[in-house]
């Protein structure tokens, strides 16, 4: 997967304020607030930043956290980790292999067949239909 690389200023015109905020400023959204929390949608959810797939609805679950959560990436390429102590912890942080850009967090403690949790803020996601249709 080609690299985007783009300056400060490119992003902070391109994104949202929110999606600036936690997808360059490494920031989050409050839990059960994002518009992916609940959504059931069939289909691919991207990158807000790039459009790279990232996860798939058929590996979407309710894990109780308030935020949109999954058992594993669309591809393992597209989605890598770095080591995360901010905050007084220690966490793995996942970002979007293509752009950079901040996602959330993985854990240990998803559903089968994995047993992972990618903690993801909506933010960070736009949800591509099934049918090719994005809206919502």
């Amino acid at each position: 997967m080609e690299k985007i690389e783009k300056t400060d200023a490119e992003w902070r015109q391109q994104l949202s304020a929110a999606q600036y905020r936690i997808m360059r400023k490494k920031g989050t959204e409050a839990p059960f607030s994002g518009r992916y929390n609940n959504f059931k949608g069939e289909g691919i959810f991207r990158c807000a930043s790039c459009g790279a797939p990232l996860f798939d609805s058929d590996t979407k679950f309710n894990s109780g956290t308030g935020w949109p959560s999954f058992y594993e990436p669309f591809d393992e390429e597209n989605v890598r980790t770095e080591r995360d102590v901010s905050h007084g912890m220690v966490r793995e942080e996942v970002l979007c292999s293509r752009c950079g850009g901040h996602l959330g967090h993985v854990f240990n403690d998803g559903p089968r067949p994995t047993g992972l949790r990618y903690c993801i803020n909506s933010a960070a996601l736009q949800f591509e239909d099934r049918k090719g249709d994005d809206s919502e």
